[in-house]
């Protein structure tokens, strides 16, 4: 069974490294596709940066199935994990959410030393923008918003893949823009330690209080939620 554990964290570990590395890069890429078709206008970038989160999500998804349910965010697996929804429980969350934020530290740090340097500025790294109370408030709403309604679209919503990952999509891009003058946001405590880490600023109170607690409490309360409105159904025994 620990085996079986090691191989899930370094799964984790992996994932995670290669989304924050690519997720990271998501204001450059719009930059370059919207100068390459000539689309200005906020409407156009909106709709260039939810095709690529469509497109990283749908990939990403895929990935994570063929590693056996590899995951690279924290909260997202806390937040299954109390909707009683998968395999996990706190052993395995032991191993999982420690590799989730390993990999997020390397994939920063790679992305960093090799993305040429005049792009550098433009990578997006989530940072407090507000006061902490006010941006530990913003982090924990956004979580607990984005929790609930990828339990409801995985769990609830409608069978086609492509329209699960489209809704993801819509719904990450309109909280990012929602969250921009507060936390980044970051909405996954392992990509805000991965570039917390770079910056030197992984073991402040900040970054434990604004970027992990009030995330997990937002998702554990969005899980507890969405099992009350939607409650499991018992099995009648035979």
């Amino acid at each position: 069974m620990r085996m079986g554990l090691v191989k899930m964290a370094l799964a984790d570990a992996v994932i995670t490294f290669v989304w924050v590395s690519c997720a990271s890069t998501m204001g450059i890429s719009t930059s370059l596709i919207s100068s390459a078709l000539e689309m200005r206008g906020s409407a156009s970038i909106l709709l260039i940066t939810t095709l690529l989160v469509f497109l990283i999500v749908f990939v990403f998804n895929l990935i994570g199935e063929a590693m056996g349910g590899a995951s690279f965010n924290p909260t997202g697996t806390a937040s299954f994990y109390a909707a009683g929804v998968g395999n996990d429980n706190l052993m395995s969350m032991a191993f999982r959410l420690p590799a989730q934020a390993a990999g997020a530290v390397g994939g920063s740090m790679a992305i960093t030393e090799f993305i040429p340097m005049q792009y550098r500025h433009m990578l997006g790294a989530p940072y407090l923008k507000v006061d902490m109370h006010t941006g530990a408030i913003a982090e924990g709403v956004l979580t607990f918003i984005i929790s609930f309604i990828v339990l409801f679209i995985i769990l609830k919503g409608p069978n086609s893949v492509l329209l699960k990952t489209w809704l993801l999509a819509i719904s990450t891009v309109a909280l990012i823009v929602a969250g921009s003058d507060y936390t980044g946001p970051s909405m996954n405590p392992a990509n805000a330690f991965g570039w917390a880490y770079v910056n030197n600023r992984h073991n402040t109170w900040e970054q434990l209080y604004v970027y992990w607690v009030c995330p997990f409490v937002g998702a554990v309360l969005a899980a507890w939620t969405f099992r009350f409105i939607f409650p499991p159904v018992k099995q009648k025994k035979a």
